[in-house]
């Protein structure tokens, strides 16, 4: 009685539930890494230092990205391997073709002279060289803070210039 009733429910007549194949590649991330940590070289001396909780590549996109929805820290070092520069944002988006980083979301960024600057949305060039953002910024100085709409910079954030400025600046009286 047992192995009847075995056969009967076994062999009983089920609708296989079927999946779809992914019809869109480019909307999905060809590579997905968690707590990654890489170093950056050039001609054989560390440069620069990402880290990051989650990566995605989209390489299959019709302009292919990186995105970082968590967020990401980048350390640049100098010839004695002292961090001189970093760059701190809540997420991140590097578009491969244009060589463009987008960073978005409470992003800082400390230069080589200890200038700090905060702002919601900074854009980095690396083919032209140039950092820039068109965002409330303000930029924390040893002496006095600046608050501006927008600036542009050298890719070390040694060079800007400030769109829209407002702030307390010291000046020096003529004798």
């Amino acid at each position: 009685m047992v192995v009847v009733l075995f056969f009967t429910v076994s062999c009983t007549n089920k609708e296989v539930e079927k999946i779809g194949a992914v019809v869109d590649r480019s909307a999905m991330p060809r590579l997905r890494a968690n707590e990654i940590t890489t170093v950056i070289s050039d001609s054989g001396i560390t440069r620069y230092r990402i880290s990051t909780p989650e990566w995605d590549v989209y390489d299959k996109a019709s302009q292919p990205y990186w995105e970082f929805p968590v967020g990401i820290n980048v350390e640049k070092f100098d010839e004695n391997l002292k961090v001189d520069a970093n760059i701190h944002s809540n997420y991140a988006k590097y578009l491969e073709n244009e060589e463009l980083w987008i960073l978005r979301g409470k992003v800082k960024m400390m230069n080589i002279k200890g200038e700090l600057f905060e702002t919601e949305r900074l854009y980095w060039n690396q083919r032209e060289q140039k950092i820039y953002s068109d965002t409330l910024v303000k930029i924390t100085q040893a002496t006095h803070i600046i608050n501006a709409l927008g600036f542009e910079s050298n890719q070390q954030m040694t060079q800007y210039v400030f769109k829209s400025t407002k702030g307390i600046f010291p000046v020096e009286d003529d004798k």
